[in-house]
Parts: C-alpha cells; structure tokens; sequence
C-alpha cells in the first residue's frame, strides 16, 4: 500500500468519485478552488463522443432544461456555444415543439424557455475534453473506491482506491490510499456512501423513495427525405388515464432521438414494430405518424423503472466533514421527468458558490448538504407530484381539503393551457421545473384557471404541416392553403425567418 502524496500548499487536493455528469460539473467546481481535482472512475473514461459504461439511461432522449443551460455556461463558459458547433440543436419552447398537454395542445407562443438537445454522448465528451484540458484536473480510470479514510473530529481525510488487474482473482489489485482535503461521491444510484458512513460509525441517511411504473424504449431515427415541418421537436405528455408519453428531439448528424415511455408497468418494446405500436397507442397518433416514413438508425433500447429516492444527508446530525454526495447519489429522478442532469447542475453550482463564499474547504459540510438540499427540493417535489399523478395516485379523497382544493385547481390550469398564454406558460415552467412556488397565483393564471378555455379545444396540433388543421392554419397564416416556399440558406441550412425547418439527415448515418 502507498500513500498518494499529500498537496499542503492551497487549498490542496480534492477527489470525486465517478465520472458522471454529476461528478464531473463537481470536478469544475472544485477545480476552480483546490489546488488539485483527481476524477476517480471505475470503468474506461473515452475519448470523445464513447459511452461510458454504468449509464443506462445513455441511450435515452436527453435535453438540457434552461437552468441547466445556464448553470452549465456558468460552470465552463463557452460550452453552450461548443455544444452547438457541434450540432446539439436549440429547441425554443414552445415555437419549435408541438406539445400535448394534460387537456389539449398547447398554443405556439414566445417564451423564454429552451431545451438544448443532443445526444448524452456528446454532453458528455465535450464537458470531458474541457476537464482533460484543465492541469489541475487528472483522470483515475478503472479505479474502484472502496472506503473512505477516516480523520480527527469527524473529518474525512482520503480514499482507498484499487485498480483494475484482470491477473489477480476477482479482477482488481492492491489497493491504496489517496489523500484527499475533500471528497465527493457523484456514483449515482449505486452509491456506496451510506455503507461507507456505517462502517465509520455514523448513521446512514433516511431514505423516501416513490416508485414508478414508467418503462423507456428509445431509438435513433433519420427523417423522411424531404421532410418539411414547422416544427424540431414533439413532447406528448401523460393525462389522467393516459400515463404513456412519447418524445421525439432532433440530435447531432440531423436525426431523430425518439422515446416511448409506458406509465402503466408494461414491458418496454424492443424492437421497432414494438416502438411503433406503442407510439401509435398514444394519446394523438401524431408521433406513430411521422415515424412511419422514418428510417431507423440502429437498434431499439430499453430501460425499466427506476422511480425518485432521496436520501436525507442534510438531516443527519452528525457527519463527517470534507465529505459531500453530490447527484443522482442524493436525488434521484425518474428519467421521463429529464431533471437528471438539472439536478448535477445545481450540485455542482452551489459546491462552487459555497466554497468561493466559505473561502476554505473545511467546516463546510453542513452548510452545502443544507443548501443543496434546499436547490433541489422544488425538483423533487414537481417530479414526485408529476409521477404520482400519471400513475392514477388522484384519490379525490386524499390529503385533506387543501390537497383536494390543490388538485382542482391544477386540473383547471391544465385545461386552460390548451386556449390560454398564462395557463401555457406556466404549464411549460413546470415542466422544466422553472416555476416558483407562487407562480400559480398570478393574476393572470388565476384568471385563465377561472374563466378556463375561451376557445373549443382543437383537435389537433398547430402546426400548418402536420395533423388535421393543416390547411386552416397554412390559410391564416400565408393567405393561400399551401405551404409556403422554404428560402434556402447559402450553406444549405434552413432558412431563418419561415418558420418551417427541412430535415437532411446525412448520406452515412451511423449510432457511435
């Protein structure tokens, strides 16, 4: 056994454990105050756009929420505009998307909310290469953390770590000690922490966990050849009674990322007839529709239930310091909510804040499992209550008259989302989780949940290319019943400015 040598001059050196999204916005983090930042991940770290093994939810459709835009581009500034360089594509909410809500297609209207949309391969290499540029910032690969190195005073002062050696019985080496002024575990659901905890004498966290019935299938897609549509992107929500949801996005190499999410505890399809059966049961066949004439790009992947855990670190009396769990290791979502990646953000954005305003690594504990623990409580309780309500937990009886009062009055902003903007937007910001706790008062969303819809809903989505109104809205919005014609960018882009957005997907499409 060696010990790895101790850095005293700074703030000196810091670990984490995992190299996911979580850990690596850590590793930002920590970057810009230690001295150094070791990255210690038990499987191979790629190179550029590899999966990496121990991500399940890969595979699925992924987006970058406002939030986690802006957390991101705080965190390594200039990535949003590396992301689009290399092809994540800016979907603006709700001009590009078509959206079904719980009642209805959400009108088409300016709002100041986006998802960046790309493979999680891609997000991930990218943020990857930024760390690997930075000296401070080092690379422990097929490295296995085992325990963590107890100090004086309820600190913890290391890590003991073994290598990969497929010589030795049970595949892994000695093990040794890395030295550490800090530690964070960012390794996700299989975090260990808790064990680790108990063998020092402390007291594991409380968990409250909400299971969950939602099973993904997911698969890459090329558009039809000529596609035209005014539209990037199509979101079909759950509704009571209707707990599936599909998705498609566009991703980099102009293809499609689309995702079929059963509510009802089914097995996910595995293959494309599966895929396209299951979109085809959705609650508008929009989605089965347009795949219809899509070519598939590869392979149809699957992932089961997973549901929303939180263990309560933050309420632990006693607890080491120079120790944090950060991610997916604290709260835990279900994928169909897509506030993985949120939650890593805003992890990694307090741990830098906290640390630039505390001005020391140490004595710190407390204060970040508190303040992460409040940033991430709105996420939990909007998917919690998201994931209830798909899975038909809606017993008008339950909670007393205040949750009863709650459920009437969401289920009429719900159905005057379809024909009001207050309703809409509000509708999108929870979605996102970008709502504050008072937004359902405002004035005008109290008026919409009042009045309710002004208008019959349509039976369709607004769009002027696709679905029945087709021809009605392509008349009101050109003065003539055909689409109008697209103007071709010199370097054979859309056009800005049309509103309508032709699709090529590239001659040699592959999945990497």
């Amino acid at each position: 056994m060696t010990l790895d040598e101790h850095v005293a001059d700074g703030h000196g050196h810091a670990v984490v454990i995992g190299a996911s999204l979580a850990g690596l916005t850590a590793a930002r983090a920590l970057a810009n105050f230690m001295d150094r930042v070791t990255v210690v991940e038990r499987d191979w770290v790629p190179r550029g756009a590899g999966r990496r093994r121990g991500v399940p939810q890969a595979r699925h459709t992924h987006g970058l929420t406002t939030a986690a835009q802006h957390g991101l581009e705080l965190l390594f500034p200039g990535i949003l505009g590396e992301l689009a360089d290399a092809g994540a594509v800016v979907v603006r909410m709700t001009e590009d998307v078509l959206l079904l809500g719980p009642a209805g297609w959400l009108p088409r209207a300016e709002s100041n909310l986006s998802s960046l949309s790309a493979s999680r391969d891609l997000m991930d290499a990218l943020i990857r290469d930024r760390l690997r540029a930075d000296p401070k910032v080092t690379f422990l690969q097929q490295h296995d953390a085992v325990l963590l190195e107890p100090g004086q005073q309820d600190t913890v002062t290391g890590v003991w770590v073994r290598g990969r050696d497929r010589r030795v019985p049970g595949g892994w080496g000695e093990r040794r000690l890395l030295v550490a002024d800090f530690v964070v575990d960012a390794t996700g659901r299989a975090s260990r922490a808790p064990q680790w905890l108990a063998e020092l004498g402390y007291v594991p966290p409380r968990d409250t966990t909400v299971e969950s019935r939602t099973a993904f299938a997911t698969a890459v897609f090329a558009p039809p050849v000529g596609h035209v549509a005014d539209w990037k992107s199509l979101l079909l929500t759950p509704a009571p009674g209707h707990p599936a949801c599909g998705m498609l996005n566009p991703v980099e190499g102009g293809r499609w990322s689309v995702s079929v999410c059963s509510g009802d505890g089914s097995r996910p399809p595995t293959d494309h007839t599966g895929l396209l059966r299951a979109a085809g049961a959705l609650r508008d066949p929009l989605l089965h529709d347009v795949l219809q004439a899509a070519t598939p790009l590869g392979p149809v992947y699957s992932c089961g239930p997973s549901g929303n855990r939180w263990r309560h670190y933050e309420k632990l009396r006693r607890w080491p310091d120079q120790f944090l769990v950060v991610g997916d290791a604290v709260v835990a979502l279900d994928p169909a909510h897509g506030q993985g990646m949120t939650v890593a953000v805003h992890c990694a954005l307090v741990l830098d804040q906290l640390l630039a305003a505390h001005g020391t690594a140490v004595g710190l504990g407390y204060r970040v499992r508190r303040a992460i623990a409040h940033r991430l409580s709105p996420v939990w309780e909007a998917s919690t209550r998201a994931l209830r309500a798909a899975h038909g937990e809606q017993d008008p009886r339950a909670g007393g008259w205040r949750a009863r009062l709650g459920r009437r009055y969401a289920a009429r902003i719900a159905a005057a989302a379809a024909t009001e903007r207050a309703a809409a937007n509000l509708l999108l910001q929870q979605l996102q989780n970008a709502a504050a706790p008072s937004a359902a008062l405002r004035p005008a969303v109290v008026r919409a949940a009042l009045r309710g819809p002004r208008a019959p809903v349509a039976a369709g989505p607004p769009s002027s290319t696709h679905g029945p109104n087709t021809a009605r809205i392509a008349r009101r919005q050109t003065g003539r019943p055909d689409t109008p014609p697209l103007r071709e960018h010199p370097h054979g882009q859309p056009a800005v400015g049309t509103g309508v957005a032709l699709h090529r997907p590239s001659s040699s499409p592959t999945i990497r």
